[in-house]
């Protein structure tokens, strides 16, 4: 068997390229592979749109692979199991109908579906900004401007490249990078909080939290929903810990309400 370096580097090369150019328009960028953000793309895959999910680190996952104080052990509620069955995860029933799952298996299984249903998931890459068609009453956020991770840490000045797509999901966690770069550089829009800006993460109070993270998940601005733990930090919901259902549920639920939005239901 012959193995030819030249062939090795072009046929990475070419692949990267053709992949990437077929995600330069698409339906839905999901920036953030984290739990909320991998389970959205799983149901829009599913439902025939055409998803790409960004991912700053060069792996998947969130901040499932450490579980509890890195105890790789997850739990979830009995509302969201039927999402974990989906996708075949071992679940080991406790008490109060709640189940524990291995975290390893939850971000392989969970990833794995999301790329079989149809999904792009390109690792390394910064979300650093948003596309925008008009302003005031007009706004409409219509993609996402990129660059590799590694030059924002190197912290080069070098150009990113936009992404061109109907609907954009923030599910970067706990940070809300997306939500918190839209309203820096566009102080005048309004979310819908109560104060119209972004209230902050409250400690935490497990059951408050994961019942607010679901049905507060939502649209924000025309062109951007928001999913997982950006929904708490918005509204100003508590922190959940290592339970997850809410987490599945609000991917869900988000993937669900852009269906709605592109008429796909």
């Amino acid at each position: 068997m012959g193995l030819d370096e030249a062939l090795i580097t072009r046929s990475i090369v070419e692949k990267f390229a053709e992949d990437f150019v077929e995600l330069v328009e698409t339906d839905v960028v999901v920036v953030g592979a984290g739990p909320a953000g991998i389970t959205a793309a799983k149901y829009l895959s599913k439902s025939g749109v055409k998803v790409v999910v960004f991912e700053r680190n060069l792996y998947v996952g969130g901040g499932i692979w450490g579980g509890g104080i890195l105890f790789p052990k997850i739990v979830v509620q009995e509302e969201a199991k039927h999402i974990l069955d989906e996708v075949d995860v071992n679940l080991t029933k406790i008490s109060n109908g709640m189940y524990v799952a291995d975290s390893v298996e939850v971000v392989s299984k969970f990833t794995a579906s999301a790329i079989n249903a149809g999904a792009k998931i390109m690792v390394g890459f910064n979300v650093e900004d948003v596309v925008i068609r008009g302003l005031g009453k007009d706004l409409k956020i219509c993609g996402v401007v990129v660059n590799w991770s590694a030059v924002e840490k190197a912290g080069f000045h070098v150009d990113p490249v936009a992404i061109k797509s109907k609907v954009v999901v923030d599910a970067t966690g706990h940070d809300a990078e997306i939500v918190k770069i839209v309203t820096k550089k566009i102080p005048e829009v309004k979310l819908p909080t109560l104060d119209g800006r972004i209230v902050g993460e409250k400690p935490m109070w497990v059951e408050v939290g994961e019942t607010d993270v679901v049905k507060n998940t939502c649209e924000v601005l025309p062109g951007l929903f928001i999913t997982g733990m950006v929904v708490s930090t918005v509204f100003g919901s508590p922190r959940m810990g290592p339970i997850f259902g809410g987490m599945f549920l609000s991917g869900k639920k988000v993937a669900e309400l852009i269906l709605k939005k592109l008429g796909k239901t």
